[in-house]
C-alpha cells in the first residue's frame, strides 16, 4: 500500500470516528424529545383535544438537534469515501 493510501485510509477512518461521535448525542437527544412529543400527542388525542402545531421549543430543538446528527453522519460518510478511495490506492 503506498503512503498516499495509507494516509488517505488513516485520516478516513478518524473521520469515520470523529463524525459518529459528533452525531450520536444530538441524535440521542433528538429521539428523546420526539418520544416525548409523540407522547403528548396521544395523551392529547386521548383527552379529545386539538393539538396546535404551531412552532414551539422543542420542535426547534429537535431540528437543529436533527441538523447536528446529520453533519455528523455527513462528516462519517466522508470519511467513508476517503477510506474507500485510500484502498483503490493503495
Amino acid at each position: 500500500m503506498s503512503s498516499v493510501g495509507l494516509a488517505l485510509v488513516v485520516v478516513g477512518l478518524a473521520l469515520v470516528v470523529a463524525g459518529l461521535a459528533r452525531a450520536r448525542r444530538p441524535w440521542t437527544r433528538y429521539r428523546e424529545l420526539r418520544a416525548q412529543d409523540e407522547n403528548v400527542a396521544r395523551y392529547e388525542a386521548w383527552r379529545g383535544g386539538v393539538r396546535n402545531d404551531a412552532k414551539t421549543g422543542a420542535s426547534v430543538a429537535m431540528a437543529i438537534l436533527r441538523r447536528q446528527a446529520l453533519i455528523g453522519v455527513g462528516i462519517a460518510v466522508a470519511g467513508g469515501i476517503l477510506v474507500l478511495a485510500g484502498l483503490l490506492l493503495g
